[in-house]
Parts: C-alpha cells; structure tokens; sequence
C-alpha cells in the first residue's frame, strides 16, 4: 500500500538503503549530505521532492510522474476557487452621477449636490 508509512523504499542515492516511508524525507537530506559526489548527479522532481532521478533523466521523469496529477489539479482547483471568490466579494462601489448628459451634451450641474452638502440615503 502506498500510503503504509511502515512500507520500505529504496533509497535513489544508496541503492542498498532501504528506508521506512515515515522516515524516508529525513533519510534523503542526510543522504545527500553524506554522499555529495552522487546527490550532484541527481534532480529534484518539481512535483515530489522525494523523486530523486539522474539529472539526464529529468523532463522524462516530469512527463511521466504521478504526482503531476495532484499538483495540476490544485492549481486549477485554486484558481477556480480564486475566481469564485472574486465574484462573491465583488466590489459595492458605484460611479457618482456623471455631471454631463451625453444624449444632449449639457451638462446636469442641478443633480449633483452643492459642494459642503451631504447626498441623500
């Protein structure tokens, strides 16, 4: 089962490491630090930092992996709610009523109110 965090995988870096997958993330970083030569050969896969591959391998792996899947979802997931949200809290703001009437030309100074002067509720 994928998501037993009791299940062993392999380390990418020392091939005979076998990690538990609750321990794996830390496993990785001190990997890494205590093989430098090999970690330099690797790349990080941009969906899942625990996807380590040979760095010629990389646009493969990208094309490939699963957890793409998870990622493209939310961010079409975010950007829809996004959306949503603009709506729903659309602005209130109104325009004030324009001093022109553009049918006529004249200008509609009778409608707005005097400078001092409060607009009615």
């Amino acid at each position: 089962d994928m998501l037993d965090p009791e299940r062993l995988i392999q380390c990418p870096l020392v091939k005979h490491h076998w990690i538990r997958a609750r321990r794996f993330p830390y496993h990785l970083v001190k990997c890494k630090e205590s093989n430098p030569e090999i970690a330099k050969k690797l790349a990080t896969c941009p969906f899942n930092a625990r996807h380590l591959v040979p760095q010629a391998d990389l646009s493969n792996h990208i094309m490939k992996c699963n957890d793409k899947a998870f990622v493209e979802q939310d961010v079409v997931s975010r950007s829809s709610e996004s959306s949503q949200e603009q709506l729903n809290n659309g602005s209130t703001w109104q325009a004030p009523p324009s001093a022109e009437d553009w049918e006529t030309g004249e200008e509609l100074t009778h409608l707005l109110p005097l400078p001092g002067q409060c607009e009615p509720s």
